[in-house]
């Protein structure tokens, strides 16, 4: 028998019906090992781990939610099965290599372990990769060590900076992207509205309008853009009499007549950013929905994968789709193909994996689920298209005039003679092109009648509009601070830690949000140590290519490591002193609550005769140290403080008024704050209340499991933590009793290897 292993369960059951009998085909549900979360523990909590020189650090790798129990089911049924050979078979990526190095440690104890990767899931592709596994790629592993290194230190270290400020966590790519949507709102509330008028009319069923400026005329109107528009004016009454004379003569006269060609070329094939951006604007839906869709696309077999900044495709593939084009259309609707070379400088790196386009180009439509028809089919029109001819187009530029008006107007008629690529679009995007040009053709004087009456604009300009996602991915990509694998995480998370809102598809920063990009992200840009701040895009992108350089072997990793290691030491002690200079929001608002109620004489004397506004951080903890803590005043608990009282009140099922009788106390309004306040040491009391009670069926579940694990009976894991019964153990003995069992399996596992 033999193994192979992927990341999904529907990408596994795909495989699994190319390679039949004799295969086990598994899924690891992504990430099985990860640094560890913080959830308090000694390591977990760690923002850096120590490295040797020319060394990587080597943390303690954690198990991910559920990952160990779906290990072991593999485990099991491999070596019960007799496998003799497992196929490491994650995404071809930088991350599936991360997760391939993990497996393949975690499954030495087999005689054979081979990495393979597809960037389709065909039959053909599976099977070419199964007969042609590869070694794993180090620098790649490494690469996305690092990122995480990275991400950990920015995320540990400022994310408790922010907390000042009553913020959540800053990311090393996350916040450069948040300032994206932040300084677009700054740009809309500067804006300054700047009158026009202008005049509209159509003939012939083209569009025209009124010139009140020619292309010399130095008091031409002009926009916020600073940039002469020659059909706007500032001049109410002009444009009112230009209207009126349209308006009563309804007739008038071509007067010139410029001939031209437009030629339209195809787009290259989709890459990560371009499929999430022409979903959006084509189909209205948001990134996280197209990305959903592709990716389901993608594990039944239908796509090739979907995270690349790549346009190149097979020569196979365009050749099956060429062939389709030439029966369909015809050979005029070949063209020379585009997408098909790399960009000039663009590196190994953005080049790794094909463009997004379908497995089978013979396959135009899809019988799946509505919303994959409908993606399926823009993939497949744009391969097609790359393909294909470009779209031509006459076009005619237009100039009339009309009696009593000395004003020239102008417009354009064009009208399409070849469709090109754009056929392959027919009956997803509805085309509004013209087909013939206008019935009363274009010679010189003759009188175009108007089709309705002028139409006369007075309005404002209007503020940049605000960014959606699909216009943020094309910032980040073009500052180069994204990744194909990171744009929809990003955007997502930003959203779930309540610094951005959405209204419609349009992004508006929170309150949070501002504070975080405005006040905070500046400390770290106030250096001298680096041209570019932290959180700057340029700093963010020149650390993406780094990691580039450490994927593609032109960069060594322990050296990129620690120079970054270096340089974000030197930046946040920086940002530290210059946070010491002004006491931070909780210093202030926990002094002014200690100084209720102090006289004026008495504050004054604690403070130096300064406000709080005023004080240095220093000085703002030296009254609070005077005032609170062993000091002088005591204060009312906290909200925060009486809702935790509250919520464990009612989960232990107790009366709050006979529990605080009990405690001496009153009423919680009595209850003092401070770490020293009678609220804390209700608090206290609370909790080992509840770390006594008797412990949850989960926990009492969980204990079984790993008892039978290991082979042990239920009276012999209770001794463990000296307690008589299953039934009487606490929540805190099981706690500590999952912990040491946990501990005792993987050292059963140790010693098997």
């Amino acid at each position: 028998m033999k193994l192979v292993i992927l990341e999904s369960r529907a990408k596994a059951r795909t495989v699994k019906k190319y390679l039949g009998r004799g295969w086990i085909v598994e899924a690891c549900n992504g990430h099985v090992q990860d640094l560890p979360t913080n959830d308090g523990t000694k390591n977990s909590s760690k923002a850096l781990w120590a490295s040797k020189p020319g060394k990587l650090p080597n943390p303690p790798w954690a198990w991910t939610e559920r990952a160990e129990s779906i290990i072991d089911k593999i485990l099991r049924r491999a070596v019960s099965s007799g496998v003799d050979h497992v196929y490491i078979a994650t995404d071809p990526d930088r991350e599936g290599e991360f997760i391939a190095w993990r497996l393949s440690i975690i499954f030495a104890e087999f005689n054979e372990i081979s990495r393979v990767s597809f960037n389709e899931i065909t039959k053909s592709a599976v099977t070419d990769a199964i007969n042609s596994p590869r070694e794993l790629d180090m620098d790649l592993v490494e690469a996305a060590m690092v990122r995480r290194f990275m991400d950990r230190l920015v995320g540990f270290r400022c994310s408790k900076f922010c907390r000042s400020w009553k913020l959540r966590s800053m990311g090393r790519v996350q916040t450069p992207t948040l300032g994206f949507v932040v300084n677009r709102e700054l740009e809309r509330e500067a804006h300054i509205p700047i009158e026009f008028h202008s005049v509209n009319l159509q003939s012939n069923g083209v569009d025209l309008r009124v010139n009140f400026h020619q292309s010399d005329d130095p008091d031409a109107w002009r926009g916020d853009d600073g940039k002469p528009q020659y059909d706007r004016t500032s001049d109410g009454v002009l444009a009112q009499n230009a209207h009126q004379v349209l308006a009563n003569s309804r007739t008038i006269t071509l007067s010139s007549v410029k001939e031209g060609t437009v030629k339209r070329k195809p787009y290259p094939p989709f890459t990560t950013d371009t499929l999430l951006q022409t979903a959006n604007s084509s189909l209205g839906w948001p990134i996280g929905r197209t990305s959903r869709v592709a990716t389901s696309l993608y594990q039944s077999g239908h796509i090739t994968y979907i995270r690349t900044d790549s346009t190149r495709t097979s020569a196979n593939s365009r050749s099956e789709i060429r062939e389709i084009i030439t029966e369909r259309f015809g050979d005029e609707f070949l063209g020379d193909g585009v997408g098909e070379q790399k960009k000039k400088g663009s590196g190994k790196i953005q080049d790794a994996h094909e463009a997004i386009r379908p497995t089978n180009p013979k396959i135009d439509s899809v019988d799946l689920e509505a919303d994959e028809i409908k993606l399926y089919g823009l993939i497949w029109a744009r391969f097609a298209a790359s393909q294909m001819s470009n779209s031509i187009s006459e076009r005619r530029r237009l100039s009339l005039n009309c009696d009593g008006l000395e004003l020239e107007i102008v417009g354009t008629a064009s009208w399409r003679t070849h469709a090109g690529w754009e056929r392959a679009f027919e009956g997803i995007s509805p085309s509004k092109a013209a087909t013939s040009p206008p019935s009363c053709g274009f010679d010189i004087g003759s009188e175009w009648k108007l089709d309705e009456t002028p139409e006369l604009v007075s309005d404002f300009t209007k503020p940049p509009r605000r960014l959606s996602e699909s216009s943020i991915v094309q910032h980040m990509k073009q500052a180069g601070i994204g990744r194909p694998s990171t744009y929809v995480s990003t955007i997502t998370k930003l959203s779930q830690k309540g610094y951005l809102d959405k209204e419609g598809s349009s992004l508006i920063p929170t309150e949070n949000g501002r504070t975080l990009w405005l006040d905070v992200a500046p400390y770290y840009s106030e250096s001298t140590l680096f041209d570019a701040g932290l959180f700057t895009t340029d700093f963010t992108a020149i650390m993406e290519r780094s990691l580039d350089k450490i994927e593609i072997g032109e960069a060594e990793s322990p050296s990129i490591w620690k120079d970054f290691e270096d340089l974000f030491r030197k930046m946040h002690n920086s940002a530290l002193d210059k946070r010491r200079e002004a006491p931070t929001i909780r210093q202030k608002e926990y002094l002014e609550r200690l100084l209720e109620g102090v006289e004026e004489s008495e504050r004054s004397k604690i403070l130096g005769g300064k406000s709080t506004d005023e004080l240095t951080g220093a000085e703002a903890k030296t009254a609070i140290d005077k005032l609170g803590e062993g000091g002088s005043v005591s204060i009312s608990a906290s909200e925060k403080q009486i809702g935790l009282i509250i919520k464990l009140v009612d989960k232990l099922d107790l009366e709050l008024s006979g529990f605080l009788s009990e405690m001496g106390h009153a009423d919680v309004s009595d209850l003092t704050g401070g770490r020293g306040g009678t609220a804390s040491g209700v608090i206290g009391q609370l909790i080992a209340l509840d770390n006594s009670s008797p412990a949850t069926e989960k926990q009492t579940n969980a204990i079984r499991s790993m008892s039978d694990d290991l082979g042990i009976s239920l009276d012999e894991a209770m001794e463990i933590v000296k307690v008589e019964s299953i039934e009487t153990i606490s929540k805190s003995d099981a706690s500590a009793l999952i912990s040491n069992l946990k501990k005792s399996i993987k050292a059963s596992k140790r010693r098997k290897k």
